[in-house]
């Protein structure tokens, strides 16, 4: 409302109207999703962030928009990205819990299950009424974990329980640790160095196995509704049938990961989006020395660093669906963005953060909930400072770790 009481018709966040790129069923569709975020999540995610609780029960009609694996369904790469955006402009966390599910669980039961276990898992994932989670990170590698991962998977004749090279069963031993859904989940794929040759493996594997230790990680001040886990794994029996067969190294999962790592990229954009449009609401109904802080030369120009920050990083991410509808989308690219948009995320919620002044470390305001999100972002799918040496990698060709 103005000081006059009057509706103002202000611009959204959109403000070079990226949307307007996707075909109208694509638009209808986003349209659809927003009415069912405005009902079922914004009003109820403060109060799951703060009880540090997943909303299970909102999974059915989660599925029911059949949003999963948007570019399998005839979408666009710009639509699955504004959909990612979206889903973070009303809860970082519930876009998390699709990431990990969508983006990776069903993503790789698509991309490297056999038909057998397509057949057995694909529909439920897809359809929610089984949730999965990607079990890669362990409590001493995160960034390093291609080269440094310990968790074990050794080849065993079920029926004797001995090293068998050609066997039908395999025994994991290991730990993973910041595992999303860990605590619930049904399924994980679990990636484990074969103990006789040191490749990397992937498993489907039952939660709730015998073996399998999984403990919720507490007192996190990010992410909070997500529900990561640390998970330990005593020699826990998986057949030979529930193995990705694909799967013989670390660089086998690139092309999954990538697309993970431009979702998060996303997910920058859907906080930076969030943060404006609280920040806005913020300074036109807050009235300070009279008048609405709106109002204010300094308060101004903080929105509109964080308008351009919000507009620039749309616009980059527009260029990188662009690259991959184009197949040209490899990972510096990738890197590029999700460092970049990181650091601006950070910009940003800081900016939003000081318009609320003390109001904004209160957890009553969802801009202290943006705010603190917004330091997962800058970690998760690699952190800020390992996507800037991929980069600068890539433009000098010589590399500053690994080697």
């Amino acid at each position: 409302m103005s000081p006059a009481g009057k509706a103002l018709d202000l611009p959204t966040a959109d403000f070079y109207s990226y949307e307007s790129l996707l075909t109208q069923p694509e638009r209808d569709k986003l349209a659809e999703l927003r009415a069912f975020l405005a009902a079922e999540i914004t009003p109820c995610a403060g109060e799951w962030w703060n009880n540090a609780e997943f909303p299970v029960h909102i999974l059915p009609k989660l599925a029911a928009l059949e949003l999963d694996a948007p570019a399998r369904r005839g979408y666009s790469n710009l639509f699955a990205g504004l959909m990612i955006a979206e889903m973070t402009r009303a809860d970082t966390s519930i876009a998390t819990f699709f990431l990990v599910h969508h983006g990776l669980f069903v993503e790789a039961l698509h991309t490297f299950g056999s038909p057998e276990q397509q057949q057995r898992l694909l529909a439920d994932a897809s359809e929610l009424r089984i949730t999965g989670a990607f079990a890669l990170t362990e409590p001493e590698h995160g960034s390093d974990v291609a080269g440094g991962m310990e968790t074990r998977a050794r080849r065993i004749s079920s029926a004797t329980g001995r090293p068998d090279g050609g066997g039908d069963a395999w025994v994991l031993n290991g730990a993973k640790r910041w595992i999303g859904n860990g605590t619930f989940c049904d399924y994980m794929l679990l990636w484990a160095r074969d103990e006789a040759d040191g490749a990397v493996r992937g498993f489907i594997v039952d939660a709730n196995l015998p073996g399998i230790r999984r403990t919720r990680i507490e007192n996190k001040t990010a992410l909070r509704t997500v529900q990561n886990a640390d998970i330990v794994f005593e020699d826990v029996r998986v057949a030979e049938a529930d193995r990705f067969a694909p799967i013989s190294s670390f660089n086998d999962t690139r092309a999954l990961l990538r697309g993970s790592r431009i979702s998060v990229a996303w997910q920058a954009v859907g906080q930076q989006l969030a943060a404006f449009d609280v920040a806005r609401q913020y300074a036109l109904d807050r009235r300070q020395f009279g008048r609405p802080i709106a109002q204010f030369q300094l308060i101004q120009q903080q929105l509109v660093t964080m308008l351009g920050n919000a507009v620039a990083s749309m616009g980059m991410m527009a260029g990188l669906a662009r690259l991959q509808d184009q197949g040209m989308a490899d990972m510096p690219q990738v890197a590029l963005a999700k460092s970049y948009l990181s650091a601006r995320t950070r910009e940003t919620v800081a900016l939003g953060r000081s318009i609320l002044g003390g109001n904004g470390i209160l957890a009553d305001y969802r801009m202290a909930r943006i705010f603190l999100d917004a330091e997962a972002i800058y970690t998760y799918e690699g952190s800020y400072e390992i996507n800037s040496l991929i980069v600068g990698r890539a433009v000098t060709g010589l590399s500053a770790f690994g080697g």
